[in-house]
């Protein structure tokens, strides 16, 4: 009911700017997500915006190799062509139990997966880097191979360039910190062997103590960035000295060298909370918004509750090296953005840390990737899925467990309705194309209907609720078809608003696209 509460705050306060404006908004071929209220002009009965939580699935990989333990972490995973492609630090902290202290620490290294379907993962034998006299390892990056830069291969994002204009040789970037202060850009022409591209920090003012990660916008063409910042940090020219929350900043770039536009996040009816990591990324299907999935930290102290999570011990041995160490418990959190700057983040967690269990409710459990993937669904011939992957058992034992997450495609937030119905109407729309398609879902008696409207509100002829029969189903481009069919050019490149009424439905996506005629009815039907 909050939450509910929070998101009718956030349409009123909508509502109100775009009756200052009377510019409609072009949305022309591109998928709309329901993650915000950026298109809602009205909601009225029970509809409401609804967070949906991922399906945990199995574990892709133990990190339990000598060079890698229970620290591994900071991944990214992308898709490239017909491979996979993971990176994650190796890393080991002994004071995280007895099991832990099985197992020597080492310096921190950059490792390697891959994947033919992004659910089964192999960690190849590179024989790039040597650790302890052998290279039959998976390590792209050591100490070693970044000493130029002094580099911490602890805090490295990896993903493929985009850009357009990128050379081949360079065509995967590693972010990663060195000294002087600063974020540095390392290239490849493989993804394996990276090289530093310039020994000049391109980002210098920053915590960096965490993931921290660039990407090419391809809808704005720019590059941005996404960097651990903490409020009211100070920078020294040599260190930075934090105070404050854990937050993000961004800034932009044409270059990967020179980079404007420094903000901190800013955030749309949401608290201020410590947010350890950002994994923001411009969403594949609608690169015109940028979700993310921060890691949210939480000291809860030593309450009951806490003494009673599970692993004691190993949480009061944590504690003994910081007391944070033991009572801190992070969650995944979902937000999204228009502008790259400001955003809508759920205050309540997209990834809870579950049931009890061992290995769980501890700091750094379910540290989202950097990254989601296509797979294919375990349900025969239906759609394919999200997968997104999260941390496990992280600081304890010997290994860190990488799980992964399923969800539908575009099913972060739903425009739901309960079977008692409710309705949203949008702002003034213009389109381009000749038929509207649906990601949508509905019970087996429930419904969706869809009216046009002019940009004054009143229902087109012939596209009217009543000439909308019942959609029904569940699947990922349902066309909305009226009595006169589903041909909607005569509308394209007009003002009109959309208004969807719903029963026991979830809406999760809306686009308009090129017209194909209405297909042949069976005869006698």
């Amino acid at each position: 009911m909050q939450a509910m509460f929070a998101v009718l705050l956030l349409t009123m306060g909508t509502m109100s700017e775009a009756t200052s404006s009377s510019e409609p908004i072009q949305i022309g071929a591109r998928r709309e997500l329901l993650v915000d209220d950026f298109l809602v002009a009205k909601l009225s009965g029970g509809a409401r915006f609804e967070l949906h939580r991922p399906i945990p699935r199995e574990i892709v990989l133990k990190t339990d190799a000598p060079w890698e333990g229970n620290a591994c972490g900071y991944p990214s995973v992308f898709q490239d062509g017909p491979r996979y492609r993971m990176y994650y630090h190796g890393g080991h902290y002994r004071h995280g139990g007895a099991a832990a202290q099985g197992r020597p620490e080492h310096p921190w290294v950059l490792c390697y997966a891959e994947s033919d379907d992004g659910i089964h993962w192999r960690r190849p034998e590179l024989g790039l880097c040597e650790f302890e006299g052998s290279t039959k390892n998976n390590i792209v990056l050591t100490p070693k191979s970044v000493t130029a830069i002094q580099g911490d291969p602890a805090h490295t994002a990896v993903f493929k360039d985009a850009n357009p204009n990128c050379p081949p040789q360079a065509r995967y970037k590693c972010v990663i910190v060195g000294k002087p202060h600063g974020l540095y850009v390392l290239e490849s022409a493989d993804g394996l062997r990276f090289r530093i591209a310039s020994q000049k920090p391109a980002i210098t003012q920053g915590a960096f103590d965490s993931q921290n990660l660039a990407f090419w916008d391809s809808v704005r063409q720019e590059y941005r960035a996404y960097w651990r910042i903490f409020t009211e940090g100070v920078a020294d020219g040599t260190t930075w000295k934090p105070a404050g929350l854990r937050a993000i900043r961004t800034a932009v770039s044409k270059d990967l060298v020179n980079w404007t536009g420094q903000s901190d996040l800013r955030y749309v009816n949401s608290p201020p909370q410590q947010l350890y990591t950002n994994q923001i990324l411009p969403y594949y299907r609608a690169p015109h918004i940028f979700i993310g999935f921060p890691m949210r930290y939480t000291e809860r102290g030593w309450p009951d509750a806490m003494l009673a999570l599970p692993d004691l011990e190993d949480r009061l041995d944590r504690a003994k090296a910081h007391p944070r160490y033991g009572m801190a418990i992070t969650d995944g959190l979902f937000m999204t953005s228009r502008d790259g700057v400001l955003f809508h983040r759920w205050n309540e967690a997209w990834l809870r840390p579950g049931p009890r269990r061992h290995g769980s409710w501890v700091y750094g459990d379910h540290l989202v990737f950097w990254g989601l993937v296509e797979t294919a669904s375990p349900l025969g011939d239906a759609p394919n899925e999200l997968s997104v992957f999260a941390t496990e058992d992280y600081w304890q034992g010997t290994g860190v467990s990488f799980r992964r997450l399923s969800l539908r495609i575009d099913g972060f937030v739903s425009l739901g309705a309960p079977w008692g119905g409710g309705e949203m109407t949008t702002k003034p729309l213009v389109f381009e194309g000749g038929n509207l398609t649906l990601n949508a879902e509905t019970s087996g008696a429930g419904s969706i209907r869809v009216e046009i409207q002019d940009a004054a509100g009143q229902p087109i002829p012939g596209y009217a609720l009543a000439d909308c029969p019942e959609i029904f189903g569940d699947d990922l481009a349902m066309v909305v078809r009226w009595r006169n069919g589903g041909d909607l050019r005569p509308l394209a490149g007009k003002p009109i608003r959309l208004r969807f009424v719903l029963k026991d439905a979830d809406l999760y996506a809306f686009q308009f696209v090129p017209y194909q005629p209405d297909p042949p009815r069976p005869q006698g039907l």
